[in-house]
């Protein structure tokens, strides 16, 4: 072989391993890309979790407030009917 055919084939050679770089590159930026939308998803989820979270818990604590009051109403009733003289 000449030198000319050898640099030749050492062009091919270069530029298919430059394509397998590019597209190995690539498939890495696009991994990334995905992770970092798949992050800001569940960062998204999270925030949104929370905040239902502390929904409910201030709706669970009005809703024991209003229990506690029902029972001591009902309590307040049942020594009433005592007193006047008949049975809960």
């Amino acid at each position: 072989m000449d030198a000319a055919m050898m640099t030749a084939i050492a062009a091919v050679v270069v530029g298919i391993l430059s394509a397998g770089g590019v597209m190995y590159g690539s498939r890495g930026a696009n991994r990334a890309a995905r992770e970092g939308v798949a992050v800001t998803g569940l960062n998204s989820l999270t925030d949104q979790l929370q905040e239902e979270r502390a929904e409910l818990k201030k709706e669970v604590a009005t809703l024991r407030a209003e229990l506690a009051a029902e029972r001591l109403e009902a309590a307040r009733l049942r020594l009433l009917v005592q007193q006047l003289g008949g049975a809960p």
